[in-house]
């Protein structure tokens, strides 16, 4: 197999397995009556596409499976901080780690990955380059407050907030 349709089918092997799927259902539940913005697949893959955009833009070359597993992965632990406080950052990192191992990314790309996870939310991860930064602008990149009607109500800084569309 062509080693482009073996990395294809690792990012699939994630969407496929049963513990991302049960973190999907778990942040979905959790989410249910939520107003704000989502955890949710298209959630992930905005973040993945705008990443991709930026590793281009910014000549980067971070590898792109890379790119969607940390997007896929990157919130999947939200549920877990609705429960009982834990950041969901630690708890995407908790949970992310076996389903990497069980889709067959090696110890490097795992730690890349993790450590992308890790510092999404992280404000200093905003200038660094690589995996990690690409992760959290692109994770704040997704959000269109300027459209959203619950704007006004979010929780978000104002400086966080994205109030005009930016390409």
């Amino acid at each position: 197999m062509p080693v482009e349709a073996v990395r294809r089918e690792r990012i699939n092997r994630i969407l496929e397995d049963s513990g991302y799927r049960d973190c999907i259902a778990r942040n979905e539940e959790a989410e249910k009556d939520r107003s704000f913005c989502r955890h949710n697949r298209e959630h992930f893959l905005d973040v993945a596409r705008i990443a991709q955009i930026l590793n281009l833009r910014e000549e980067q070359q971070v590898d792109d499976e890379w790119i969607y597993a940390a997007a896929l992965l990157h919130d999947i632990g939200r549920y877990v901080q609705y429960a009982d406080g834990t950041p969901h950052e630690r708890a995407s990192v908790r949970l992310a780690y076996p389903i990497l191992k069980r889709c067959g990314f090696d110890e490097t790309e795992t730690e890349a990955v993790i450590e992308a996870i890790a510092g999404h939310r992280c404000s200093e991860s905003a200038q660094l380059g690589g995996l990690t930064g690409l992760l959290y602008r692109a994770d704040k990149l997704s959000r269109s407050c300027f459209m959203c009607g619950m704007e006004a109500e979010c929780s978000w800084k104002q400086e966080k907030k994205n109030m005009q569309l930016v390409w």
